[in-house]
């Protein structure tokens, strides 16, 4: 069995960086550099349809805010 065959049974944890984009990680690693615990642990689909579900407003907070500025 190759391991493309193989259920992944990695544990990611969703994590956040400041411009608010989220992305998985496996747990065990350490996060790159700028990004953080967002609090969610699981198996990928998990993590993935968190992000789904939270991750609503896929602009940087940084164009959301010059955005609300400029009355968009």
């Amino acid at each position: 069995m190759s391991s493309f065959d193989e259920e992944d049974k990695t544990i990611y944890k969703v994590v956040l960086n400041h411009e608010k984009q989220y992305s998985i990680w496996p747990k065990e690693r350490e996060n790159a550099l700028g990004w953080f615990d967002e609090g969610k642990f699981g198996l990928k689909q998990e993590c993935l349809d968190h992000i789904d579900t939270v991750w609503t407003d896929m602009r940087p907070l940084s164009l959301q805010k010059q955005m609300a500025q400029a009355g968009h």
